[in-house]
């Protein structure tokens, strides 16, 4: 049986996912910015680290991002009942608009107003991605510097885009090299 405080919690999640289920027009990386404004800056169940390691973990793992990092979130909120919660409340749009809008698209797929709105979305979803890419250039300037910072976002971008290197493959090298290091930080520091 679960308590009134993880109940609530759940309630939290489906209506905090069920915002972004309604409002993430663009797919599921469309959907990140609105994920983060409801996790870290609204409820604040994660900080903007946790935020940027569920995403690079997301990113590796295979299937949409938009079920991972809400089934995630929900879990380490509020346990099973969490994770279902968001996990119904971010598809639960998506279907039910996928029905209406196939239906209305088949039926008047030659209306112009019915083609631009799909062709209205695209520069809102790039502002965001934008405003969202910039605030991890920001979060990684602070921890890296500019300059390291710059460096691994050009050599990333030359293995994703210009070597057809999968996104998982260099987060995940990026997280081993991030694991292997401390271990030599910290037998150099006692060494010392």
């Amino acid at each position: 049986m679960s308590s009134p405080m993880t109940s609530s919690a759940s309630w939290q999640l489906f209506w905090a996912f069920l915002r972004v289920g309604l409002l993430g027009f663009g797919g599921g990386p469309a959907m990140i910015p609105l994920v983060r404004a409801e996790v870290v800056t609204r409820h604040h169940w994660l900080t903007d680290e946790e935020f940027a390691d569920v995403l690079a973990i997301g990113n590796t793992l295979p299937g949409p991002i938009a079920t991972k990092m809400p089934g995630y979130i929900g879990y380490r909120v509020s346990g099973i009942s969490g994770c279902i919660a968001a996990v119904v409340a971010i598809i639960l749009p998506m279907i039910v608009a996928m029905i209406v809008m196939l239906g209305i698209f088949s039926r008047y797929r030659d209306v112009g107003w019915i083609r631009g709105m799909g062709q209205a979305v695209v520069p809102v979803v790039m502002i965001m991605m934008a405003q969202l890419t910039w605030d991890f250039f920001d979060k990684s300037k602070a921890s890296l510097g500019w300059l390291v910072s710059i460096v691994m976002a050009i050599t990333s971008g030359g293995l994703i885009y210009w070597l057809g290197v999968h996104p998982g493959w260099v987060i995940g090298a990026i997280l081993l090299a991030a694991l292997l290091r401390p271990k030599s930080n910290k037998k150099a520091e006692g060494s010392a």
